[in-house]
């Protein structure tokens, strides 16, 4: 299990599982419970590098940045 400390977010961290080069078993600590569900839903069982072009650089409310985004970047740097 990979852990992922956000920043910019409500959510305070991510945890994850890549295997194979898909996405399993995504977890948002913090956040907008109902959001990170449906993202977490979403994102399962999908290739890493899909996820990681698709929810890159969304962002919420001009902070630069998303619980998406923080996503695409913990996925990033776990590839």
């Amino acid at each position: 299990m990979n852990t992922y400390t956000t920043s910019g977010t409500c959510s305070q961290a991510i945890q994850f599982e890549i295997t194979d080069g898909k996405v399993h078993h995504v977890t948002f600590i913090g956040g907008c419970h109902g959001n990170t569900q449906g993202i977490a839903k979403l994102v399962e069982g999908m290739d890493a590098r899909e996820v990681i072009a698709k929810l890159e650089g969304t962002d919420c409310s001009g902070r630069g940045t998303s619980c998406p985004d923080q996503l695409a970047r913990a996925l990033k740097a776990a590839l």
